[in-house]
C-alpha cells in the first residue's frame, strides 16, 4: 500500500524506491529523514499555496537535496547544492528521465537555499525550497496544521535537529570555504570555524583588477 503521511502520499515508484534506498544507505540517518520531511513539507506548503508539483519529481529533489554534505557524492570544488544536483542528474539519466524533467529537479537542488527565486519557477523547483525553509528555518511553520506537522515529525523525528544540522552543514563547507562565497552558507563557517571570514563581496570589487 502506498504510504500516506499528513495526508501526503509518498511516491512508491521504482524510481522514487530507489532514491529512498541510495539516501537511507549512503546518508546518516539526519540526512535521511530531513529529506523526507522536505517532501512532506514541500507538499503541505504546495497545498497551501495552491501548487501542485509533480510528487515523483518533488520526491526525487527532496531526497537528494543534501547529499553534497555526504561521502562518495561531497565535492570541494563546487557548492553542496551543486554536488547534489549533478548526483541527481546522473541519477535521472540513467533511468531514462526526459530532459525537461531532469532540470526540473537539478533547479530544485541547486537553488533550494537561494530566497526568493524558487518560487518563480515551477512548483518542482519552488516547494523544494518551501520543504527545506520550513524544517530548517521555519518559516511557513504557522501556516500548517499542527496535526500535520505532529504527523510528520512522528514518521520522521527531528531530535536535536538545530544542533544536529549545522554540525553536518559545517563538515559538509569548511574544506570548501571559498565555495560558500555569496551564500546563506557562509553565516555557518562564520559561527562555528575559528578565524573564517567571508569573502566581502564589496572588497572584491574594490580591489578587482580594474583601475576604477
Amino acid at each position: 500500500m502506498t504510504e500516506s503521511i499528513a495526508g501526503i502520499a509518498v511516491p512508491d515508484s521504482t524510481l522514487a524506491t530507489e532514491a529512498t534506498e541510495l539516501v537511507r544507505t549512503t546518508a546518516p540517518p539526519l540526512i535521511y529523514h530531513h529529506s523526507r520531511r522536505v517532501f512532506l513539507f514541500g507538499s503541505l506548503q504546495g497545498k497551501r499555496l495552491g501548487r501542485a508539483a509533480d510528487p515523483e519529481l518533488l520526491y526525487i529533489g527532496a531526497m537528494f537535496h543534501d547529499l553534497g554534505l555526504v561521502d562518495p557524492y561531497r565535492r570541494t570544488d563546487q557548492r553542496f547544492e551543486l554536488d547534489g544536483a549533478d548526483e541527481a542528474r546522473r541519477f535521472l539519466e540513467a533511468r531514462g528521465v526526459p530532459e525537461p524533467d531532469i532540470r526540473k529537479v537539478w533547479e530544485g537542488i541547486a537553488l533550494h537555499t537561494t530566497p526568493e527565486v524558487p518560487y518563480r519557477l515551477e512548483p518542482e523547483v519552488a516547494l523544494v525550497t518551501a520543504g527545506v525553509e520550513t524544517d530548517v528555518l521555519g518559516i511557513g511553520y504557522r501556516d500548517l496544521d499542527p496535526q500535520d506537522i505532529a504527523a510528520v515529525t512522528a514518521a520522521h523525528p527531528r531530535p536535536d535537529f538545530k544542533r544536529e544540522i549545522l554540525a553536518a552543514f559545517t563538515e559538509g563547507f569548511k574544506d570548501r570555504p571559498t565555495t560558500t562565497f555569496g551564500t546563506v552558507n557562509a553565516d555557518v563557517l562564520e559561527h562555528f570555524v575559528p578565524g573564517f571570514r567571508h569573502i566581502d563581496f564589496v572588497e572584491v570589487i574594490q580591489n578587482s583588477d580594474w583601475p576604477e
